[in-house]
């Protein structure tokens, strides 16, 4: 017997929640809230639905790409300095510039 909190949900229900939250710009709490289920069930379809429309691995393989060139823009001016170039200078010349990256 189940739990009396177990609520089975539809493939259609779950391809709504998870359209709600990309078209909405809403956390996953918010719309699990308004559908009236435990957040913790669509926090396990998300990264699925996700992974199969094959957003997560390119998302992932694109941050990867661009950590990559970060450290070695980094590891030049550290190694010609005979490693002196350290966080503060690397902080100071890579951080964002404009309105954004204002303190």
């Amino acid at each position: 017997m189940g739990s009396k909190y177990t609520k089975r949900c539809t493939e259609e229900f779950r391809r709504d929640a998870i359209a709600l939250v990309d078209s909405s710009g809403r956390t996953v709490a918010a719309v699990a809230r308004e559908f009236g289920i435990s957040s913790e069930s669509p926090r396990g379809w998300y990264p699925r639905a996700k992974a199969d429309r094959g957003e997560g691995e390119a998302a992932r393989r694109a941050r990867q790409a661009a950590d990559d060139a970060l450290a070695h823009e980094i590891t030049l001016p550290h190694l010609a300095s005979r490693k002196t170039y350290g966080v503060p200078s690397a902080h100071a010349e890579h951080a964002p510039t404009g309105p954004a990256g204002e303190p």
